[in-house]
This record gives C-alpha cells, structure tokens and sequence, in this order.
C-alpha cells in the first residue's frame, strides 16, 4: 500500500540551464518545502553537507569509482548555474533536508549503461518553437510564466513527447528508483516536498506513484559493486562530457554568463568580447560594442525570437568585432564561449592518502592547480625548484601528467633549467585514484611503481633506460640499485645492435643530470662505455641488407648514438664512436641513406676535412650509381639541415650540377626523396638555396678595407680590455 501523498512539487529542469536555475531557486521560494529531492547517486548523501562549506566553489562534480578498480567511474557536474546546484545551496541556506534520489553510484557502476538515453529531449520542444539555443526556448518558456505553473507545462509537454518513444530499461530502473525514494520521504514525515530532476523523468514522479510492488520488482536483481564517492574540482570545459546522467553542454561560457547577468544580457556579453579582443591589441571600440548589439537585436527581430541567442551573438561578433576572421571568432570561443574555470572543494573532502600527499606537497611547492595552461621555468639550482620537478617527474611515472615537459623560449638555458606546461583537468582525479595503489605518498608510490616495472621478466632494455632516468630525474634513490642490477643483466643478455642503441641516450643523459643535481651516477659509467663498445662492435654487421625504411630507422639510431657520444664528452668514449664510423663509410653494399649521413657526422666532428666531404659526395654522384641510390646518400649527408649548402658553395655546386644533369625520367623518380630532404629544411634556408642557385656562381666583391677606421676601433677595444694594443 502506498504511503498517504503529501505536497509533492515536481520542477523538471534542464541540466546546466541557467533559466532552469533561476527558475527553480525562484519556484523553491514560493514552495518553502520542507524536504528537497535531487536527481543524483543516492548514495552520495554523506557528502551533501559538504556544499554548505565557504571554500566549496563550483564547477565541482561527485566521482564515484570502483573500489580497487578507480578506471570504472563516473561523474556528476555541477556548475554555479546548474538548477541542482542551486537546489542544494537553497536547502543549505534554509535548514531544509536534502537529498539525492537517483540510482546509486554502486548501480550505475556495475550495469552496463552503453543503451541509456544520450539526446536531449528538450531540443525537440525548442526546435519545434523554431530555437536552434535550447536555453533561450527554456528562458522565453519559463521565464515569462509564473513559477511552477511553468514547471507544470514542461510536465505534460515531457508527458506527451514520451508517449511517442519506448522507455530503455535503464530509465525505468532509475525512475523506479525515484519513487521508492519519494515513498521513503513521505512515510519519513515530509509534508511539502520539492523533487528536482530532469525534465525528461518528471512525468514518473508527479501524480500518484502507484504501487510499490511494481518499482520493486524492477529494481530486484540489479546488479552492484563496492564504490567509493567523493566531490572533485572540475572546469567549464569538462561540462561538455556525457557522464553520470549523462547531460552535458557546448558553451558552458555562455551558460555562466546567462545565470550571472540577467539584465542587459547581450550588451554584457558583446562588452566582454570587446575585452578580451583588447587584450589581443585589437582595436575594437565601443562603437564596435554598439553596433554589435544592434546587429543582434535585429538578427533576432527577423526570426521572430524575443531575444538574441548565442548564434544572432555570434554572427554579430564575426560581421563587426572580428571582421570574418574565424580565427578570432575562435579565439573567442575558447575564452568565453566556452571559458575556463577550475572549482574547489573543502580541504576536508574525503579522498585517498595519495592526493592528499599531493595537494600538500603542492601547497608546499607553491603549485597550484588551475585548469588553463602555464608554463614555469625551473632553475635546478634553486632548492625550491628541484623538489618541483622532482615532483612532476614523479607524478609522470604515476601517469598524473599534471605537468608535461616543454620548450623553453629562454635562449641558452643549458641542462640546469628545466621548462613546463602545467594544466590540471578534472579527470586526473581518477588518475590520482589508480596511482593511489602503488603507496600512500607520491614518492612511496613512484618509488613502488618502478621496481614493479623493473621487475617485470618482459621489460625492455630501452624501457630500464628510460625508467633509471625517470628515477634519477625523480630522485627515488631507493630504487636505483635494483634498476641498475635489471640494467646491466638485460644489457648483457641483449645482442640486438638497435635495442643497445636505443638505451645508450637516455643513459648519457642521466650521466649529465647527475652533474646537475648533485647525484651519485659513477656507477653507471661501466654500464655505458660497455654499452658503447658493444655498438661498435656490432654496428657493422648491423648495416648489411638494408631496405629504405630499416635505413631510416638505423640512420635515426645513429644520430642519436652521435648526440649522446658527443654531449657526454669523454675523449676515450668519442675516439671510439668516430673510429668506428671512419671505417664503415668507404663500404659499398649500405644503403646511402646511412653512409651518407656517417659523413656528414663524421665531417661536423672534424674528423674528415670539408675537402673529403666533398669528394665523397662528389663520388657518390658519379656515373654509374643507380639515381635513387644517388639520392639517397644526398638525403643520408643534408637531410635535418640545410645551413651545409647555404655555407659550402662547392657542395651546392655539386648537387645543382648533379640535379641538372638528371634524365627526365630520373627526375622523376628522384623527386620524392629530393622533396623530402629539402623539406626538412628551415624556410630561411631554402630561400638562401634558392638564391644561391639563382644568382649563380658569380664571385663575391671583398670589401674595401679602411686600415685608419680599424686601427681607431682596435684601440677603443683595447682600452676597453685594460690590454695594450
């Protein structure tokens, strides 16, 4: 038997809609209930007093994962302008209890949700009315009505929309679930009673609920797991993602600034524009505002719309602010179409040992999360800055890419600076959830997740390589030792020549960083020069048999071996790389792609002369090779940079002479490596090539020498210097 009805309003909302928002806080005060349903995981209860908190700022969403299993998760956003988030800052402002009333998270988890509703139901009413903007049909809906009489036309409207489709079975189980909660809140005591959901599911919760058996019996067996919930901070540009009751929207921006400015709406907007257009060094005027305005009234004047939307408000931007720039028109929609604002939640949320660990190292390091990107220079001789990156480096082994490596626009920063680009989206909450099972502190449980890794049978060579430069960078000293032991037993058990090649940089660079940061690394000197010998030896028989693209691949392995011989400058360790390159180049049966670029490596450590450089690309050119092969060793000796040509006119020379000389038909099937070499290079060197070529190989005129202007200029360096001229 059901339970005596009491005063049940039911106010169908659109999720994240601003005149749902404010039609609903408006609706709530002329009802005054005394108890207030939300669709939400009813199993998020407990954390509902937490929105009453001063430091719990919006955008924030309710993460609910599997517990020991975070990757299965869901969330449920709330924006300052989402009619839940209003309802539940209504009840904490009156004392009235609150509470969730959809399926719980432990449900929702564990059912397979692929066939659950996804569109909007409401865009069928606004597109029938002739509104592309489903919020301004809801605002010229709603709020022109009186309240809850409003609420009442959404109702049936909803009511006669869903007699045209066949409700899925997870709708039905979540909207029997909602009214077993209803019936609990009214058998509870609850007179006047306020449910806020989506408009879609109003229809199931207003009127007689009917019996109880029926929703009981819908609901038995369905399938559950462990959860664990939490509030997590989340941006405007996450608002987008289908999640939790699956609603999200496109111009979350927009949305905020409808909610926030109910007066003089577009004229608000169009004067932000103007700012952000200004910040640019654009010269965007308020005659530029004006006339913006005016176009968009006039837009929405002509499709019979009482108010411009968001697209009179964007054609109006293009035609008058940005004068059909689409790139400008983007550049707003980033910035305030859809905006960026990362929310807070209470120091005391619960969450995992882990994050906790970081937001205090965070504070600490003074890093702060925010959801738009900033780049921060560290210099690796301050203390401040070391433990920063240390920490970032930590969280990227723990998958956390809070912070990602990045170019730094300082010239000259050498190895003792480091570069990042820092962007915190909400999604790295689970991640933080999943690292949570490798230890209770970021260091604890970088430290866990690379032994683990390293102790794998399956673990590459180049992967322990990578990984005791992750833990150096890191400082995980703890881990070091056992790195080094899997290190030097996979380096010996290797015999693959490019697996070897491979690990040898990233194994120079922890040499280097070791003298930055003050880390003991002598013992893996040994480890290296063993490497390199095993190079040597091996690289010779590696070069045979090559085809074009296993050519590129040990042309890619040989630069990398050079940078790193040549940036660890160690004599003995040089010596040995470059003998073993002067022996290999004057072979005859390796592609051309990799001789060509010995050569060229060999010619710009000095150890061959530009003299023999050129004689050998000379020789390479000759008659009698195949033209593909020619090219190939011309894309092996320039590819990756062109500043050779614009410097060595004999080389340039060679090659033009060479081009000219080509058959039609060989030009042809030249032309693709040729295109590839030279595309690699810098415009400003193309553009000198192509010069040079055009002017031909007429002598420069030396200047004319003034001996009376130098000497004057040699004193003045002289008395400059404190040295005698």
């Amino acid at each position: 038997m059901s339970p005596p009805a009491g005063d049940v309003r039911v106010f169908g909302i659109r999720h994240h809609g601003p005149g749902s928002a404010r039609s609903v806080r408006r609706a709530l005060d002329e009802f005054v209930p005394d108890a207030v349903l939300i669709e939400g995981p009813a199993d998020a209860d407990p954390l509902v007093a937490l929105t009453a908190s001063g430091t719990m700022e919006p955008p924030v969403a309710l993460l609910a994962y599997a517990t020991g299993e975070p990757r299965t998760a869901a969330f449920w956003p709330f924006a300052v302008f989402s009619p839940e988030w209003q309802a539940l800052s209504w009840a904490a402002g009156h004392g009235v209890d609150v509470r969730f009333c959809d399926l719980p998270a432990a449900n929702t988890l564990a059912a397979d949700r692929a066939e659950s509703r996804s569109e909007d139901p409401l865009a069928a009413l606004a597109a029938a009315a002739g509104y592309d903007d489903t919020e301004r049909w809801w605002d010229a809906v709603i709020e022109s009505g009186s309240g809850a009489d409003s609420f009442d036309a959404i109702t049936d409207a909803m009511t006669a929309l869903r007699g045209t489709v066949e409700l899925d079975e997870p709708t039905s189980r979540r909207e029997a679930y909602m009214r077993q909660t209803l019936r609990k809140v009214i058998k509870g005591g609850a007179v006047r009673i306020a449910v806020v959901c989506g408009a879609w599911h109003a229809p199931a919760l207003a009127g007689p609920l009917g019996p109880a058996t029926a929703d009981a019996r819908i609901l038995k067996g369905i399938p559950k797991i462990k959860t664990s919930l939490t509030w997590v901070p989340w941006t405007h540009s996450r608002l987008s993602t289908a999640s939790g009751y699956g609603a999200g929207i496109t111009s979350p921006g927009w949305y905020h600034h409808l909610f926030t400015a109910p007066d003089r709406t577009i004229t608000r907007w169009l004067t932000k524009v103007a700012r952000v257009l200004r910040d640019e060094d654009l010269p965007v005027s308020s005659a530029h505002v004006i006339e913006s305005v005016r176009l968009a009234d006039t837009l929405a004047a002509l499709r019979a719309r009482p108010l411009a939307g968001l697209s009179e408000v964007t054609e109006a931007t293009r035609a008058v602010m940005c004068d059909g720039d689409d790139v400008l028109l983007d550049l707003i929609t980033r910035r305030l179409v859809v905006g960026e604002a990362l929310g807070a939640v209470p120091d005391d949320t619960p969450t995992v040992p882990l994050d906790a660990d970081l937001r205090a190292r965070a504070k600490t390091l003074r890093l702060k999360q925010q959801a738009t990107e900033k780049t921060i220079d560290l210099d690796l001789r301050r203390d401040n800055d070391v433990a920063r990156s240390r920490l970032l480096h930590r969280l990227q082994i723990l998958g956390v890419d809070w912070g990602t490596p990045a170019d730094s626009d300082v010239r000259g920063t050498g190895t003792f600076r480091e570069t990042w680009s820092l962007t915190w989206q909400p999604e790295l909450a689970v991640s933080i959830i999943e690292a949570s099972l490798w230890g209770t502190t970021v260091e604890a449980a970088a430290t866990a997740k690379v032994r683990e890794e390293a102790a794998a049978g399956d673990v590459s060579l180049a992967r322990l390589t990578g990984l005791l430069e992750q833990a150096l960078l890191s400082d995980l000293g703890d881990a070091l030792a056992e790195l080094l032991r899997a290190l030097e037993t996979a380096a010996t058990l290797d015999h693959d020549v490019m697996h070897l090649m491979d690990a040898l940089p990233a194994l120079t660079r922890t040499l280097r960083y070791g003298d930055v940061r003050g880390t003991d690394v002598s013992s893996l000197t040994r480890v290296t020069d063993s490497l390199l010998v095993r190079i040597c030896a091996g690289l010779p028989s590696a070069m045979s048999g090559l085809d074009d693209d296993s050519a590129l691949d040990l042309r890619r392995a040989v630069d990398d071996v050079h940078a790193a011989v040549m940036l660890r400058d160690d004599d003995r360790a040089s010596a040995r790389w470059l003998g073993t390159l002067t022996g290999l180049v004057d072979r005859t049966d390796v592609n051309g792609l990799v001789i060509g670029r010995m050569v060229r490596l060999l010619r710009d450590a000095g150890a061959v002369s530009e003299t023999e450089a050129a004689t050998r690309l000379s020789r390479a050119l000759s008659v009698g090779a195949d033209p593909s092969a020619k090219a190939g060793w011309v894309d092996g000796f320039l590819g990756g940079g062109g500043l050779l040509l614009v410097h060595d006119r004999q080389l340039l020379r060679l090659l033009d002479g060479w081009v000219s000389g080509l058959r039609e038909q060989d030009f042809v099937d030249v032309l693709p490596l040729l295109r590839r070499t030279f595309g690699s290079f810098e415009t400003g060197e193309r553009r000198a090539i192509g010069q040079s070529v055009e002017g031909g190989s007429t002598a420069e005129t030396p200047a004319e020498v003034d001996a009376r202007r130098g000497t004057v200029a040699i004193r003045t360096v002289a008395d400059i210097l404190g040295v005698t001229s």
